[in-house]
């Protein structure tokens, strides 16, 4: 077992249990975060089963057409899709929009069954795709943060961050959507203090964060802990490891992510957990791997579910 993995399985979490999250809770909505963002149990009084749902990215075909993308992320059985724009020069987006337009692109899932979770806009931003994100049926738009600074203006410069994303998320706002943004290496959201400064000031309900562990892992640092202190805030999940190649994947790699679904259980995440790496195996070989991921995703949960009440 990695040393990453047996912090992962030490770590104390009692600073983020569910009374401690009510508490955050209360306080988001004295600062005017609504309803429809809280988790399922905190807006009503059954508490139903959580159910981990599973998406992956049209990044991992870059090689082919959106159309065929499509149909082999659904023949794999995932119930959603996150579409990436021009990044390391995936045609996907671009095409949907030039070419398929809203109506195409929904008459495009929809033959193929999936749910479109996400527009990845690493390249491009938001603005470029906010309204056809909001045409083809709304989701959440991933991108990045800024660039790092000193631990002592972290607080000052995440405030300014998010005082800047003010248009984007009246954007979301207009177009029915969710502006996620991504922790990365040498950058302002990247630590654990990082994530928890930007929960701390951001009172969007528009506004999220889009968890990579894999750059939580490069500092050393617990992905559950991660996952417990964006909460009601995480949007997006990559289910994501630091390895190299195929091993990024789950399964695939040596860490054991059962920590992170119970994590993930634990906070009642409302979207979809996404198997993701970067770089592109051949299409088959692609196929193959993320069959392996979803089944070992889904073994994790039937784990979790064994032995928590969800």
């Amino acid at each position: 077992m990695s040393a990453i993995n047996k912090g992962e399985r030490s770590t104390n979490v009692s600073a983020y249990t569910r009374r401690g999250f009510l508490k955050v809770v209360g306080a988001g909505v004295a600062a005017g975060i609504t309803a429809p963002i809280l988790p399922t149990w905190a807006r009503k009084t059954g508490r139903k089963k959580w159910r981990m749902r599973l998406s992956t990215s049209s990044i991992h075909f870059m090689q082919l057409p959106i159309e065929q993308a499509c149909e082999r992320i659904a023949k794999l059985g995932f119930e959603a899709i996150d579409i990436w724009s021009a990044h390391e020069g995936c045609p996907h987006l671009d095409d949907a929009a030039k070419r398929l337009g809203a109506k195409g692109l929904k008459k495009l899932l929809s033959k193929h069954k999936l749910k479109l979770f996400a527009f990845s806009v690493y390249q491009g931003g938001y603005e470029r795709y906010a309204e056809l994100l909001g045409k083809t049926g709304g989701g959440v738009a991933i991108r990045g943060s800024a660039g790092p600074c000193k631990p002592e203006e972290l607080t000052g410069r995440m405030r300014q961050f998010i005082e800047r994303l003010k248009p984007l998320d009246e954007l979301a706002e207009k177009y029915n959507s969710y502006l996620a943004i991504e922790n990365h290496g040498n950058a302002l959201l990247s630590s654990l203090d990082s994530l928890k400064a930007f929960v701390d000031i951001n009172t969007s309900r528009r506004l999220g964060i889009a968890l990579a562990p894999y750059h939580i892992q490069t500092l050393k640092a617990s992905v559950p802990d991660a996952i417990r202190i964006c909460g009601k805030q995480l949007l997006f999940f990559y289910a994501w490891q630091h390895s190299g190649g195929s091993k990024q994947l789950p399964g695939i790699g040596p860490t054991d992510m059962t920590p992170w679904i119970q994590a993930l259980a634990d906070i009642r995440y409302r979207g979809y957990v996404n198997p993701f790496m970067h770089g592109h195996p051949e299409a088959n070989v692609m196929t193959a791997n993320l069959a392996n991921s979803r089944d070992y995703l889904k073994n994790c949960y039937k784990k979790v579910n064994q032995t928590t009440d969800l």
